[in-house]
């Protein structure tokens, strides 16, 4: 018998992104070890704030947390990086003030699927993630995909050779 609180198994799939995703949210300058206790308040500033509101333009309700402009990009993700939560608009939309752009490039992924609506998943999710060492990962641009209609999925960067 299964236990009910067992982590699940995180399905992945290997896609392309054909076009970039331009995104507009509110930025935090974070690092791994700080994560727990300043990556809570900062989805916490996103909601009392009404970010998603506040965003002209958006292509949907669906949410987007962009880790990017990582200090040691395409190595690893050690040191400072930068974790947008915001969402997906027209390249030429105007940022409002107080948030920033980042650009998802288009590029080889793989997809982690999270059961959906279990934010509480996302974090061994990217546990996961980081215990693929075999995996080519970039270190560029990472992203959580949370949709609408409830589907949760991490999505990494891949070297074009992989």
């Amino acid at each position: 018998m299964t236990s009910s609180t067992a982590t699940p198994a995180f399905p992945q799939t290997r896609t392309h992104l054909q076009q970039a995703i331009t995104v507009v949210g509110i930025e935090l300058r974070t690092t791994n070890l700080e994560a727990m206790q300043t990556i809570p308040p900062h989805w916490g500033r996103f909601a009392q704030e009404g970010v998603l509101a506040r965003i002209d333009r958006r292509l949907s309700d669906d949410v987007f947390a962009v880790y990017t402009h990582f200090e040691n990009a395409g190595a690893n993700n050690t040191g400072l990086y930068s974790l947008v939560i915001g969402a997906a608009v027209p390249a030429s939309a105007p940022v409002p003030e107080g948030m920033v752009r980042v650009v998802i490039p288009a590029s080889q992924r793989m997809e982690f699927a999270v059961p959906a609506g279990r934010f509480d998943l996302v974090g061994p999710g990217w546990q996961t993630v980081w215990a693929q060492s075999a995996l080519p990962k970039t270190w560029v641009v990472e992203y959580e995909h949370y949709r609408a209609n409830g589907d949760i999925a991490i999505s990494i960067g891949l070297s074009s050779g992989a």
